[in-house]
């Protein structure tokens, strides 16, 4: 049993990657830190868990970063971007492994990340050691990684679909669209008017336009895919539900296609590169026939859905996929993670 931490617990992702490491059959869940509720049992702050045999006995404490590399071997971070490198470079220094939730180490160069966080990078001694962790890209380099950087919940829902069709050359990289409608969840638990119930139901609305923070990660993975600059649309959507992304992709084939038997052909390829990228993956659903994404089977798991279309009259491949934000968008992928950093089977705690 590898002894966990979690740093910044009472947020929304800090809850889930609470009620993934409970009952993790090769963690034990030995720390949760909130200094909102230091004091204060599990039992307490998440009633949710109150039938649990440590809910009552484990307290939320001050996050302490010498105290908690001596209870631990594996520490989260789920914090803002920020305040987790402040945490990360201690516990690094202690010994152990990071898995950091927060932007901070998932970019390589920090004048991007001041470009896009407007702010100098607090540790960025750090970022060339760091491994952007998206296991099914990424799974050999995750598996020696001392320091994790867990992606954000909307480049997940657009990398995993992208990135192999990029690596193909099925599609032209510079003409990549992504438009993605969240779940309020994604903001974080904090009181804000924008994030009000009176405010979300009822209503979807776009934000983040033209530059939200995510396009830094998500044009990074795809530039080191596509082996050249990739700079892509991309526009988020608050929608009114509590979980749950959805994303479509408008993407450029390389092949042009005019009608159904150039489609048919097309699409053979496009199934083939799907099939040999996640056939074997256990946490992509790559639907067919009819069968499009639904944010509604997927909430609460760690899968992301994917399925596509060719559409004649444009000449458009047309990408789409659902997830959890919570789970394959932030704390289920952590614990994927985790798996692979200590050789426990990938799928464990998250089926």
């Amino acid at each position: 049993m590898n002894k966990v931490a979690i740093v910044g617990a009472s947020g929304y992702s800090g809850e889930e990657l609470v009620r993934l490491l409970l009952n993790h059959p090769h963690a034990e869940l030995v720390a949760v830190t909130s200094r909102q509720y230091a004091g204060q049992t599990l039992a307490q702050i998440f009633p949710r868990f109150a039938n649990h045999p440590k809910a009552k006995a484990l307290r939320f404490t001050e996050p302490n970063a010498e105290l908690l590399a001596k209870q631990a071997e594996i520490v989260f971070l789920a914090l803002p971007h920020g305040v987790a490198a402040e945490y990360a470079v201690p516990l690094l220094k202690a010994g152990c492994t990071v898995i950091d939730l927060s932007a901070d180490f998932r970019l390589k160069s920090a004048e991007v990340y001041k470009e896009f966080y407007a702010h100098d990078h607090p540790a960025p001694e750090l970022l060339a050691k760091s491994v952007y962790g998206l296991p099914e890209i990424h799974r050999e380099q995750i598996k020696k990684a001392a320091l994790i950087a867990s992606p954000g919940c909307y480049p997940t829902s657009i990398l995993l679909p992208v990135i192999p069709l990029v690596k193909a050359k099925l599609i032209n990289p510079q003409s990549i669209i992504a438009d993605s409608h969240s779940g309020v969840s994604g903001a974080g638990r904090k009181a804000e008017l924008d994030y009000l119930f009176v405010e979300c139901n009822e209503s979807v609305r776009p934000y983040g336009v033209p530059k939200h923070r995510h396009l830094s990660e998500i044009e990074e993975q795809l530039s080191l895919a596509a082996g050249t600059k990739v700079i892509i649309q991309f526009t988020p959507h608050l929608a009114p539900v509590n979980r749950g992304i959805l994303t479509t992709l408008y993407l450029a084939p390389t092949e042009h296609f005019t009608d159904e038997a150039g489609a048919q052909a097309l699409g053979k390829k496009i199934t083939a590169c799907y099939a040999r990228a996640y056939a074997n993956e256990p946490f992509v659903r790559l639907l067919e026939g009819k069968a499009l994404p639904d944010t509604k089977n997927v909430v609460g798991t760690n899968v992301c859905e994917i399925a596509w279309r060719l559409d004649p009259r444009t000449g458009r491949l047309i990408v789409m996929s659902a997830e959890d934000n919570l789970v394959k968008g932030a704390s289920g992928q952590a614990v994927q993670s985790m798996n692979l950093r200590c050789g426990f089977p990938e799928t464990a705690g998250l089926v």
